[in-house]
């Protein structure tokens, strides 16, 4: 057994285990010198997985209230397995609020990518529209300050899009990628800072951060609540429109920014958005349509709940034939002869890692049960 000089790191993890419905534990060890892992089953007291080269872990994965995927099994890591790891890996994870305000929620694909160049996740993600009562309780700390009563109706005036953002000093990072609070400031101070470049003063000024942990830590709850309910809920409105799921392949390649903009870009207005882990039985259903249609549904089924989703509903005249042949052909292939501008051309791997999954049947209403 190597020892803990440096060339291994130790966590707990969970796994869900569909078949015999239980939380199984594991001990999930990775060698970083070689990229190997190795599991070992807490509650018998054996090794599950002999060390094993694994590429598909990247260190950057690995903190915990993250999942990570280990041949196709999906662990939630849960705690650091020794103080060497926790000191090593988590001493400067932090997690924080962004919001992009009303002004801004059409340049999303932009922002997100922004997060993603900054070495920060987006663990969270839920487009909203606050009521005026929510921006009261959101801004609290605010109401004795003369713009809060601009502030509170702007932020109610249309949808937002609030993230849980992670990574190393996340609430600082953000908030320096975010730029000073007068756009105008920004715009002469910080050109590149998202402000600089999509805000326009001090109120209407794209985007908010949390200023502390602890900010961090009540707004994220507002959000994103731990405990009881949803938070304000999602926008989505379920008429006229199509449903499409950003693939858990295409969010780690970092591919979702340019996906959101390539959308939008393309005269699509995206009325809802929320990002989700889909467990195998919501996977295996939600794919039912396909189950002895196609060869790759248990691939497909593998795929989406192998991390994060995220669901989008697509609004547009004529949207569910429109998006869909913006989606192009299903496999990536196929679609980058015949149809190089569509979204599985430019983002789609293979038949069954294709970007975005799409779906016109009503019934599919995925953002309906988040």
């Amino acid at each position: 057994q190597e020892t803990r000089s440096g060339n291994r790191f130790a966590f707990l993890a969970e796994w869900y285990d569909p078949s015999a419905a239980l939380l199984r534990r594991y001990q999930l060890l990775y060698y970083p010198k070689d990229g190997s892992v190795e599991m070992f089953d807490m509650k018998n007291q054996r090794t599950f997985l002999r060390r094993t080269k694994f590429d598909e872990i990247h260190p950057e994965d690995l903190f915990v209230g993250n999942r990570v995927n280990v041949f196709s099994r999906q662990l939630n890591l849960i705690g650091y397995g020794d103080q060497y790891t926790a000191n090593k890996l988590g001493s400067k994870k932090e997690r924080t609020l962004a919001m992009i305000k009303p002004d801004a929620v059409t340049k999303v694909g932009d922002i997100i990518q922004m997060i993603y160049d900054a070495n920060l996740i987006v663990t969270k993600a839920k487009m909203t529209k606050l009521t005026w009562k929510q921006a009261v309780d959101f801004y609290t700390e605010h109401q004795s300050k003369s713009f809060f009563n601009n502030l509170v109706q702007f932020v109610s005036s249309g949808p937002v899009i609030a993230m849980e953002l992670m990574g190393d000093e996340a609430v600082y990072t953000w908030r320096k990628v975010l730029g000073p609070t007068d756009s105008g400031v920004a715009q002469k101070d910080a050109a590149n800072s998202l402000r600089g470049q999509f805000g326009t003063d001090g109120t209407k000024n794209a985007g908010h951060g949390s200023d502390s942990l602890a900010s961090a830590a009540r707004e994220l709850e507002f959000f994103f609540p731990s405990t009881t309910g949803h938070g304000p809920s999602n926008t989505a409105m379920y008429s006229d429109c199509t449903c499409s799921i950003i693939k858990p392949h295409a969010i780690s390649e970092v591919l979702t920014g340019k996906i959101l903009k390539s959308i939008i870009e393309n005269g699509f207005e995206i009325s809802a958005l929320q990002m989700f882990n889909m467990d195998r039985v919501n996977a295996e259903e939600f794919l039912e349509v396909y189950k002895g249609v196609v060869a790759e549904y248990t691939n497909m089924v593998d795929e989406l709940c192998s991390g994060p989703c995220m669901a989008l509903e697509i609004h547009a005249t004529d949207s569910p034939r429109t998006f869909r042949e913006f989606c192009g052909p299903a496999d990536p292939e196929i679609a980058r002869h015949l149809r190089p501008t569509t979204l599985r051309a430019l983002y789609g791997k293979n038949k069954v890692q294709n970007a975005v999954h799409c779906t016109d049947l009503p019934e599919d209403g995925i953002l309906e049960s988040l």
